[in-house]
C-alpha cells in the first residue's frame, strides 16, 4: 500500500518523526484484557507517540442503549487531543495499533467525525514498525498546548432509528463487518444474542488486510466493494462500532464516500425489545 490521504508507510513515518506538524497516537488495546494496551505502550512505543484507550478515551460509559462502545463525548475528546498538540484541521495525525487496524481505524473515523480530515493509519502498525528495526522508546511525551474545536459531521453517523427505518430500502446497503460465523449466528462470544440485522450482507473486517496486518492494495480494496459501489448509502456495523471502522477505511481507500457508521452496532440493536422479530 502506497502513501495516501488515509494511510502512510513505515518509512514515511520514520522520516517525519521530528516533524512538528505530525502527532502520533498509539491505539493498542485488547478486548480480552482492557489494561494490556496501556501496559504495552508504557513498556515501548513509537517515539513521540501519545496513548489513547478505547474504553477510557475513544468511548463513553455504557448505558442501556448505545452498544458496548458508545461514541465519546466530543468536547472531552477534543480536550485530550489539544493536550497532545493536535490543532483541528491543521495537524497531521498518524494512528497505529497492532490489531489489523481495529483500534487505529476507530480513532481515524472519530477524528473525521469531529471534522479533522488530516488523519491516517500506519500501514503495518506497531508490529510492522518493530519488525522493520525502527527504534522504540518507553519515554512518554510531555503534554502540549493545541487548539481542537470539534466540527461534527453528522452525515457520517446513523443510529438505531435510522437503521430500522432505512435498512430495507433497495438503494441502501447494510454491511455486517464481523466474522462470518458470528454473522450467521453460529458463534457469539460477546453479545447475549447471536445473529445479524435482517437484510445485512457480510464483509468481514479482517479481509481488509493481509496476514502481516498490511492493507491490501488500492485495487484490491476497490474490487472488494465492486458490487456495492453504486449504492446510495452503505451503513456499516460490527459488534460495537469498532472493527466496522476498518471497513469504513477500506471504503474510503476504494474511493466510496457513502459509508456511514452505525456506532451502536449489533450490541445496540439487540438492546431493544422484540427488535429481532420486526
Amino acid at each position: 500500500m502506497t502513501n495516501t490521504q488515509f494511510v502512510v508507510s513505515l518509512p514515511w513515518l520514520f522520516d517525519h518523526l521530528q516533524d512538528p506538524n505530525v502527532v502520533i497516537i498509539d491505539c493498542r488495546f485488547s478486548l480480552a484484557d482492557s489494561q494490556l494496551g496501556r501496559k504495552q505502550y508504557q513498556e515501548k512505543h513509537i517515539p513521540g507517540a501519545y496513548y489513547l484507550d478505547l474504553n477510557q478515551d475513544l468511548s463513553s460509559p455504557v448505558g442501556e442503549h448505545g452498544g458496548r462502545h458508545p461514541l465519546p463525548n466530543p468536547d472531552e475528546l477534543a480536550e485530550k487531543l489539544a493536550k497532545m498538540g493536535i490543532n483541528s484541521q491543521k495537524t497531521q495525525v498518524i494512528a497505529y495499533c497492532d490489531s489489523r487496524f481495529a483500534f487505529a481505524s476507530r480513532y481515524w473515523w472519530l477524528l473525521r467525525y469531529l471534522g479533522h480530515e488530516q488523519v491516517a493509519v500506519l500501514d503495518g502498525g506497531f508490529n510492522g514498525w518493530e519488525k522493520a528495526g525502527y527504534s522504540v522508546t518507553e519515554t512518554i511525551p510531555e503534554p502540549q498546548i493545541g487548539t481542537f474545536v470539534p466540527h461534527i459531521q453528522p452525515e457520517l453517523l446513523v443510529d438505531f432509528t435510522d437503521v430500522k427505518s432505512r435498512k430495507d430500502y433497495p438503494d441502501i446497503i447494510l454491511v455486517d463487518s464481523r466474522e462470518s460465523d458470528r454473522y450467521r449466528g453460529e458463534r457469539e462470544p460477546i453479545d447475549k444474542i447471536a445473529g445479524h440485522i435482517p437484510g445485512a450482507v457480510n464483509y468481514p473486517w479482517q479481509e481488509v488486510t493481509d496476514a502481516n496486518a498490511c492493507l491490501l492494495s488500492l485495487e484490491e480494496q476497490s474490487q472488494r466493494w465492486k458490487q456495492l459501489e453504486n449504492a446510495q448509502e452503505i451503513i456499516v456495523y460490527c459488534g460495537s462500532g469498532v472493527t466496522a471502522c476498518v471497513n469504513l477505511l477500506s471504503l474510503a481507500l476504494a474511493g466510496i464516500q457513502t459509508g456511514k457508521l452505525y456506532a451502536g452496532s449489533w450490541s445496540d440493536w439487540i438492546s431493544y425489545e422484540n427488535v429481532l422479530e420486526k
